[in-house]
């Protein structure tokens, strides 16, 4: 199971939690979206629907329901506390001015403020969507560094044992 971060972390992801989000508790949907509905709300094909639902399901963030040849989809909002938990620490944070913010860093390192709320004329910013930008940055960038350095290594490994390994023609 991958870790809950890096399952939010895909915006297409994030854009079809928010669109179960939607339905949930609906009347009219019943809380559930079918794929067709979902592809239709995205704008993108049905495969890229189907991959990223199989993603969120296999992590239990939506579940499934099939009548016929359809398959609807419900979120289950319970494995986001684990998000929420996290982040609600943060969210207390509060400027000198007294104004609520969230630190989250940038990719390079540098603190950046996401205020919750407008106050005093001063510029929205959704702390989600920041946050989860920043965090799908960073996510990116340590996966990146640890492929590259596994490759490299395991680059060194492959030339040590073809110099170290004698070969029978080599007699």
């Amino acid at each position: 199971m991958a870790d809950i971060f890096t399952v939010v972390a895909d915006p297409t992801r994030r854009e079809l939690l928010g669109a179960l989000l939607g339905a949930y508790g609906s009347d009219v949907t019943g809380g559930e979206l079918s794929v067709g509905q979902l592809v239709e709300k995205l704008g993108v094909s049905q495969p890229t629907v189907s991959k990223h639902l199989r993603v969120l399901r296999e992590n239990g963030l939506v579940s499934s329901r099939e009548e016929g040849q359809h398959r609807f989809y419900r979120l289950d909002p319970e494995p986001l506390l684990h998000i929420e938990e996290w982040v609600v620490p943060f969210t207390g944070a509060v400027d000198a001015d007294g104004t609520p913010a969230t630190t989250a860093w940038t990719p390079d390192g540098q603190p950046v403020s996401v205020r919750r709320n407008g106050a005093a004329g001063k510029a929205t910013v959704e702390v989600g969507t920041e946050l989860g930008r920043v965090m799908a940055e960073a996510s990116y960038r340590a996966t990146a560094a640890f492929s590259g350095a596994q490759q490299g290594w395991e680059r060194v490994v492959d030339r040590s044992r073809r110099r170290f390994t004698k070969r029978p023609d080599q007699d």
